[in-house]
């Protein structure tokens, strides 16, 4: 089996939570402390050994691809001005080794079609697919890294996945199986969305996937299934009839950056995590705590999530 080496970024959504914000910017786009949610998932699966990132496009997302390519005046006039530790920032977005493919997802026909798109690319390989929407912090290893070393191991697709709250269960896609050892599961059954007295189990797959080329075969011959859209979970319901797929449940904190309320948990948490302004910023909170008479948690300094 071939190692990871390409992975995919469906960024076409409109990302209509986040109007009027994302009216002519990309919710991939939209930075959490002074990056933007795709870099964070870029530099993620570099991390985890990925040299070809590909990104499924739709319309008004060209500053995607903007932020990736070479700012050549941005980088004339850091240097001119002795702004090395800047200039190192911008040059420093990805490793020169890894190259971007940009493809146009004409319609909008869902997350299987994005991942459909990549094909020509990704060609008869194994490949990641990450959700930027889901910002994952991590202690020792990102949630791709760990993901890639079970696929080394395994050889067979393996679904990012965490517990969620039993009433949370018909917001994901849940899976079903048994366990073959803490945290890994043997996959027998995936279902999106179920009603929560269906649902097999707690176990939700969130926005990080590793995938064998067979996917794409399924999802040429997969019928259009919830919201009109081919859909990724139903394919991946195919793929079980033919493929060993297990799912991980990775080490690591998910904030789903899809909605407003974690997309400002994820502010709150990785910004105290942040070298430049992390003590300054709970020194804030602290005093926001008590200007508001107790209303906000305290928060310790030098909080690290």
């Amino acid at each position: 089996m071939k190692q990871i080496k390409k992975a995919v970024f469906p960024v076409a959504g409109m990302g209509t939570r986040f109007l009027p914000a994302t009216k002519a910017n990309p919710k991939e786009m939209l930075p959490v402390v002074d990056k933007p949610l795709i870099q964070y998932a870029a530099e993620e699966a570099v991390a985890a050994g990925v040299d070809t990132l590909i990104f499924v496009t739709g319309r008004n997302k060209r500053s995607i691809e903007d932020h990736f390519d070479t700012a050549y005046e941005m980088e004339r006039e850091l240097e001119a001005k002795g702004k090395e530790k800047m200039l190192a920032v911008l040059r420093d977005i990805l490793p020169d080794h890894v190259n971007c493919v940009f493809i146009r997802q004409s319609q909008a026909l869902g997350l299987g079609h994005a991942v459909l798109c990549a094909k020509p690319v990704v060609n008869n390989e194994p490949f990641a697919v990450i959700l930027a929407d889901d910002l994952i912090n991590f202690s020792d290893q990102a949630c791709l890294s760990q993901m890639v070393d079970v696929f080394n191991y395994q050889h067979c697709s393996i679904l990012g996945t965490e517990p969620v709250p039993k009433e949370d269960v018909s917001s994901y896609g849940i899976v079903a199986g048994h366990e073959v050892k803490p945290g890994l599961m043997e996959v027998s059954g995936i279902v999106e969305k179920p009603p929560v007295a269906e649902a097999p189990s707690n176990i939700a797959v969130v926005g990080r996937y590793i995938l064998t080329p067979r996917i794409f075969h399924l999802l040429e011959n997969t019928p259009r299934g919830a919201g009109n859209e081919i859909q990724l979970t139903d394919a991946i319901a195919e793929l079980l009839s033919e493929q060993r797929v297990l799912s991980y449940n990775f080490e690591g904190r998910r904030f789903d950056c899809g909605s407003k309320l974690g997309y400002l948990k994820a502010q709150v948490e990785f910004a105290l995590a942040h070298d430049e302004v992390g003590e300054e910023f709970a020194d804030y909170l602290v005093e926001l705590n008590s200007r508001m008479g107790g209303k906000v948690v305290p928060i310790a300094k030098n909080a690290k999530i």
